[in-house]
């Protein structure tokens, strides 16, 4: 709903493909075929990119989906820098293998899995107890090696490769609490115990006292021995370059609920090591990474605790030591990301978010302007991650007809290409940028899909999809859903409303405590632009969109009845109905403030809801049933309101989902019910 640094999850079909992968050949034109809702299990979900020590190697993630026991996994792959060679490491079709690591001595590959010792890939393991495994790249099979109770969420390697510091979070019940159940005679739950300022969260649940924990593993004697004991959560733990120290994030103080306010924190690697905060600014720290000498660590600052969910983050650097805390360049004001260090420690890299795209950028760590390296402005695509190797640099990219793919920054060049043989059966629709001005003068940047075979001077039905966030954006990226709708005819526009991130911190903290009001001018305003240059039937209108975008779906059925469909995702529309239901206590409190006090802000920002009798457009809600970030409560309200007012209205719920599908039998029966639901509004030609 309201995070910034929420990135989609792409699902796709079981990969059969050989050990070495051929490059195949480009389809002919002829021989390709319009999108179908099944092709959403086709792709094959690249990611998570590691580097060997020596630069000759990457491994990283293939996800992909299993249609016949309706579940996604991932298995590892490698690639040769230089593209000569494509390797699959791991095959297990109902398990993932995920975060893999090279070790700094290049003997091994780790990874985190829940799969059993046995490689039973029918193994009823549960996911919560996923550990860490050790490949070795001589020969032989992967073992398991840590047996944390809790599991192992994350890991990071020692510089002398002979330990691990891992994150676990606390089990949910001890070694003597198993015990006993075992000797009860029935499985009734125990009573939910609340006692936390924030009390819930999506894919957890109602949060408890247990919290996530630095542990420093020996991979001789494998023991665990427990760093960050307490009731703090930490995460993010990198070693220095010596390897006796860790630098890590954590959020502390007397109630870590009621604050934002994450540090860096730095640790001996030893029993009974105190942490030592090295950052001391109010906001958010995050992302640490030491330099190469061990003296610096660059991390990212986050924004004024005022508009903490809205603004930007800033490359910063601080001594090991503490103390000279120093944005890199305080006065850029684009959304960057993942901070890493060049090899000689001159230069940083980042991941930077302009309009429409997000790059690769450096910057020497003096200061100065950012420096656009991949993709760039003439090329426009979006790269979701990266790694810095001794050969050079390697980014996860997508672009938009090419779903993401590992390239090599330096030239472009791909390095995997998991996709083709789908990508090149396909007719896609072409993507545009589409400029648009709001009616206080303000530019609105919109992403446009066009279906394929569009024909210039007709006017289309157009479908309006509204991104999430609020404060993110639609870009020059691979869009599954937005080729898919465009695959049925329809003009598919995609708004940065204000709010949206790619336009600096101004652009988005335009919303602030005053949701569904300027997001919803330039919606419209989009809106008369299409239809002023005789692009869209003004007669035929559709929107829709999940989370934010269901939120700003509402607002927009409510302020205008121009739209002839809506499509309404785990939105929101009475915020008094929001307060306590959902994961965003703070927010509401700190930005909205409280209900008794502030009744008349919460007043205007339900609208949707207070004024249901205004809505004319057919609707269709969706929610999954377990969603605590916008939860279901707010898409029945809703359907309650337009069903007692007799408006055309259906509600979805997807029983044991959270705030985003997962299933793909549910993903695949969303898309299906809005193109069902489009075509019976708006008709296509």
């Amino acid at each position: 709903m309201f995070t910034k640094k929420s990135f989609a999850r792409t699902l796709a079909f079981v990969s059969l493909l050989a050990v070495i992968f051929p490059l195949g050949v480009f389809a002919k034109d002829a021989d390709r075929r319009l999108l179908q809702v099944e092709d959403i299990h086709r792709i094959n979900a690249v990611g998570e990119i590691a580097i060997s020590p020596d630069g000759d190697w990457l491994a990283y993630s293939v996800g992909t989906s299993n249609v016949e026991h309706d579940e996604s996994s991932s298995d590892l792959y490698m690639v040769k820098w230089d593209g000569s060679a494509r390797v699959r490491l791991t095959y297990t079709p109902r398990k993932s293998e995920n975060k893999p690591q090279f070790s700094p001595d290049g003997k091994y590959l780790a990874f985190i899995t829940a799969r059993s010792d046995s490689n039973d890939s029918e193994s009823d393991e549960p996911a919560d107890k996923s550990q860490v495994w050790l490949l070795n790249r001589s020969g032989g099979e992967a073992m398991r090696i840590t047996e944390m109770p809790g599991g192992v969420s994350s890991f990071a390697w020692s510089p002398d490769s002979s330990r691990l510091v891992l994150v676990s979070k606390d089990p949910k019940e001890t070694e003597e609490e198993r015990e006993a159940a075992k000797e009860r005679k029935h499985d009734t739950p125990k009573p939910i115990v609340v006692d936390r300022y924030q009390f819930k969260q999506d894919y957890v649940g109602y949060l408890d006292n247990r919290r996530a924990r630095l542990y420093v593993f020996d991979l001789e004697d494998k023991e665990a021995m427990l760093l960050t004991p307490g009731p703090y959560d930490n995460s993010e733990p990198v070693w220095g370059p010596s390897g006796d120290i860790i630098a890590f994030t954590s959020k502390r103080g007397d109630d870590p609920d009621r604050h934002i306010n994450t540090d860096i924190y730095v640790i001996e690697a030893k029993p009974d090591a105190k942490p030592r905060q090295v950052t001391t600014w109010v906001g958010a720290d995050s992302s640490p990474v030491f330099s190469p000498d061990g003296k610096t660590i660059a991390y990212l600052r986050g924004g004024p605790v005022k508009y903490a969910w809205y603004d930007p983050d800033q490359v910063a650097t601080v001594s090991v030591r503490g103390g000279d805390e120093r944005v890199v360049n305080p006065d850029y004001g684009q959304y960057v990301y993942s901070p890493r260090w060049s090899r000689d420690g001159k230069t940083l890299y980042f991941l930077v978010e302009d309009d429409r795209i997000r790059s690769l950028a450096s910057m020497a760590i003096t200061g100065g302007e950012p420096e656009i390296l991949y993709p760039t402005r003439s090329k426009p695509g979006v790269a979701n991650s990266f790694e810095v190797g001794a050969r050079g640099i390697a980014a996860l990219v997508t672009f938009p007809q090419r779903p993401a793919e590992i390239y090599r920054v330096e030239d472009g060049a791909a390095l995997t290409d998991h996709n083709r043989e789908f990508r090149d059966s396909i007719e896609w629709g072409s993507v545009d940028a589409f400029n648009a001005t709001s009616a206080d003068g303000v530019a609105v940047g919109s992403m446009l899909r066009k279906p394929p075979g569009f024909r210039k001077g007709k006017k289309y039905p157009t479908i309006f999809y509204i991104h999430g966030g609020p404060v993110g954006q639609d870009a020059f990226d691979f869009d599954f859903t937005a080729q898919l709708l465009a695959a049925q005819g329809y003009l598919v526009v995609q708004p940065n409303y204000r709010g949206s991130s790619g336009r600096g911190r101004e652009f988005s903290r335009a919303i602030y405590a005053d949701w569904g009001n300027l997001e919803i001018q330039d919606i419209h305003a989009v809106a008369d632009k299409l239809v002023e240059d005789g692009l869209s039937d003004p007669d035929r209108l559709g929107i829709g969109g999940w989370s934010y975008g269901g939120i700003n779906t509402n607002f927009a059925i409510a302020t205008d009845t121009r739209f002839s469909a809506a499509i309404s995702g785990s939105g929101a529309a009475n915020y008094i109905a929001g307060y306590g239901t959902d994961q965003y206590i703070w927010q509401y409190e700190n930005e909205v403030g409280l209900p008794w006090v502030s009744i008349d802000t919460y007043l205007k920002m339900s609208y949707p809801f207070l004024n249901a009798d205004r809505i004319e457009t057919p609707t269709l809600f969706m929610c999954g049933e377990k969603d605590f970030n916008v939860p279901l409560i707010n898409s029945e309200q809703m359907y309650q309101a337009l069903r007692s007012l007799n408006v055309p209205t259906q509600l979805v719920i997807y029983p044991g989902e959270y705030h985003g599908l997962s299933k793909p039998s549910n993903i695949q029966d969303r898309l299906e019910r809005w193109i069902d639901w489009y075509a019976r509004y708006l008709g296509v030609d």
